[in-house]
């Protein structure tokens, strides 16, 4: 072959008549498989474990089961230290080894935890000033859930000696108490 005679090759995707003026970015693909997610060794349906954030934080609760969407289901019991049935994640709670045999439970979902969305206004409507409207209201559906786990939960608590008033009883560090130091 001679240095003035070339190869030439047939480019395998022929290039477009037309560019784009600016250059636009395609989005990455997305390889992630969603995995159900794990739970923590030290927690198992029945224990005692003791809220960190939200408005019931330092109470201890009984953790009822992990719902589908990898939370934590937690109750009081409501009758004992005023907590409902609530969703956590697992990352905001210190499991104890205190535990609860617990009876079997009625099938819960995440389902119960939806909120009915707000009705959209019209045009009337608009411009009206409705404050009394805005707050929350318990459904009867969720009352009477909460009372028929508590009938369930209660008498199991009431079995192990001195787990009413330890459920009742917050959990407070004062000076010189270190978490990661203690054992629960």
């Amino acid at each position: 072959k001679q240095w003035y005679q070339r190869e030439y090759g047939v480019p395998v995707q022929k290039s477009p008549r037309f560019y784009p003026t600016e250059d636009c970015k395609t989005p990455l693909k997305n390889r992630r498989v969603v995995k159900p997610t794990k739970l923590r060794g030290s927690i198992v349906p029945g224990s005692v474990v003791i809220l960190l954030a939200g408005s019931h934080r330092g109470k201890r609760v009984v953790v009822l089961k992990q719902l589908p969407s990898g939370l934590l289901l937690v109750t009081g019991p409501y009758k004992i230290n005023g907590v409902p049935l609530r969703r956590v994640d697992q990352t905001y709670v210190i499991a104890t080894s205190t535990k609860v045999e617990l009876p079997a439970l009625p099938a819960i979902g995440d389902e119960i935890f939806k909120r009915k969305g707000k009705p959209t206004k019209n045009e009337k409507e608009m411009f009206v000033d409705n404050a009394g409207d805005n707050s929350y209201k318990i459904s009867a559906e969720k009352v009477a859930l909460q009372k028929e786990i508590d009938a369930l939960v209660v008498p199991a608590v009431k079995k192990v000696d001195m787990l009413q008033s330890y459920l009742r009883s917050r959990f407070t560090l004062t000076k010189g108490q270190f978490p990661h130091e203690m054992k629960f």
